[in-house]
C-alpha cells in the first residue's frame, strides 16, 4: 500500500471541506465546488510563483479559503466597516478551520500555528511568507476573477482596487503580475490603474 503523508492528508482534508461548497463554477464544460477550484488554484499558483514553497506555506495556500461560504457576507453591514469586521472574521475562521484539521493529524502545534498565523495575514510587508502568500492572492484574483469582478463595479472603483491590491505585493509580485496573460479589458484596467 501507498503510504500516504501527513502532509497529503492535511491537502486531502482541506479538499474535501472545500468539495462541499454549495456555489459551483464551471471551467471548460466541468463544474467544480466554488472553493475547491479556488484552493487549487492557489497551489498551482504558489509552485509557480515560488517553487520551494515550504509546508506551511502550501498549506496556508491550499486553506485560504476553506469553507468561505459558511460566514455570508450580508451578516454584516453593507459598507467599508462592515467589509473589513468580515474579512477578519473569516481570516479567524479559516485560521482556526485549518489548525484544527492540523492537529487532528498530529502535526506539531508550532507547525498549526504558523499555518495560522500566515493564513491571518500577519506581518504582511515584514514576514516572508506571508508577503508570499499574498502575492500569491492576488495573482489568482487576477488571473481567475478579475474580468467578472470588474463587469460588475464601476470603472473608478476597479481602479482603486487595483491600486490598493498593487501596493500589497511584492516587486517580484507585482512583475509576476504584468507577465499574466489577462484579456484585453483587464489588461486596460491594470494599465490605467498604474498610470493613474
Amino acid at each position: 500500500m501507498q503510504h500516504v503523508s501527513k502532509f497529503e492528508m492535511a491537502i486531502g482534508r482541506i479538499d474535501a471541506e472545500n468539495a462541499e461548497d454549495p456555489n459551483v463554477e464551471t471551467v471548460n464544460g466541468v463544474t467544480f465546488p466554488k472553493e475547491l477550484l479556488y484552493a487549487r488554484r492557489m497551489t498551482e499558483k504558489l509552485l509557480d510563483f515560488y517553487p520551494e514553497a515550504s509546508g506551511e506555506l502550501q498549506i496556508a495556500a491550499r486553506a485560504q479559503h476553506i469553507c468561505r461560504w459558511k460566514i455570508d457576507r450580508k451578516q454584516y453591514p453593507m459598507d467599508r466597516v462592515g467589509y473589513l469586521k468580515w474579512r477578519e472574521a473569516l481570516k479567524k475562521f479559516h485560521a482556526e478551520k485549518t489548525s484544527e484539521i492540523l492537529k487532528d493529524l498530529g502535526f506539531e502545534d508550532t507547525f498549526a500555528e504558523r499555518v495560522s498565523f500566515l493564513i491571518r495575514k500577519k506581518q504582511l510587508k515584514k514576514d516572508e511568507e506571508t508577503q508570499i502568500l499574498e502575492d500569491v492572492v492576488c495573482l489568482v484574483f487576477l488571473q481567475y476573477y478579475f474580468d467578472d469582478f470588474a463587469a460588475k463595479h464601476p470603472e473608478e472603483k476597479i481602479i482603486d482596487i487595483v491600486q490598493k491590491t498593487w501596493a500589497k505585493m511584492s516587486e517580484s509580485g507585482q512583475q509576476a503580475a504584468l507577465e499574466l496573460k489577462l484579456s484585453p479589458e483587464a489588461s486596460g484596467l491594470v494599465k490605467k490603474a498604474l498610470q493613474t
